[in-house]
């Protein structure tokens, strides 16, 4: 997400860098317009709008490494979940389970510019001398919201998962596709989810999902 160069649209946040030229750009600066004419006209059945700017950041490691879940739990204010496609909350973070040793940790709020990956570098620092590993992923990632009344129906057309609320719900997390592009699902609420979708995947993720929402949206 990160571009030294100005763009153009409104998801250019060029308030953060003044000072060192550096910008904001989101993976979506290309359906700008597009965005804006369906956030215009969205109604109670579904909506989509971007969550830019989240750190986004992969860890790997061993549960039974005691070192390990400690400096998780420094930094984070949690330990991570252990339990297949489930997520754990602590210090403002949520962390997702990926696989056995594998977990994406995300931000609540967006990422000041003029900071230089600051999750990276706590956790960097708490993993010296511990057997693990982690990566900022976040200028290969983006985050969506998504909400409705008949935001599963959305979901359902492009996505093999079962999304019956009674068997995916809060709490949870799966990995998963839709269409043809792969993405990390997160319910927050009964009609709501957030997407975590690659962000060469972005334009045409958006692309996708609205053209299949609008038969719904009447």
């Amino acid at each position: 997400m990160w571009n030294e160069t100005r763009g153009t649209g409104s998801v250019v946040d060029r308030t953060v860098g003044k000072q060192t030229g550096v910008w904001q750009e989101s993976p979506l600066v290309g359906t700008d317009a597009l965005l804006k004419k369906h956030l215009s006209t969205a109604g109670a059945a579904f909506r989509l709008s971007e969550r830019p700017f989240l750190e986004l950041v992969n860890v790997r490691g061993d549960t039974r490494d005691a070192a390990f879940m400690q400096a998780m739990e420094s930094v984070l204010g949690c330990r991570p979940p252990e339990k297949a496609n489930t997520i754990a909350r602590g210090n403002g973070y949520e962390l997702l389970w990926l696989g056995p040793d594998e977990w994406l940790v995300r931000s609540a709020t967006a990422h000041d510019a003029t900071r230089s990956a600051p999750l990276l570098a706590k956790l960097g620092a708490a993993f010296a001398g511990v057997f693990a590993a982690v990566v900022d992923i976040g200028s290969g990632y983006t985050v969506l919201e998504i909400s409705g009344t008949r935001t599963r129906e959305v979901l359902t057309r492009g996505c093999p998962l079962d999304l019956h609320p009674k068997l995916f719900g809060e709490g949870q997390c799966a990995q998963s596709h839709y269409f043809k592009a792969s993405m990390t699902l997160v319910p927050t609420g009964a009609n709501s989810f957030d997407i975590v979708v690659r962000r060469s995947f972005a334009d045409y993720f958006v692309k996708m999902m609205l053209d299949a929402a609008e038969p719904l949206m009447s």
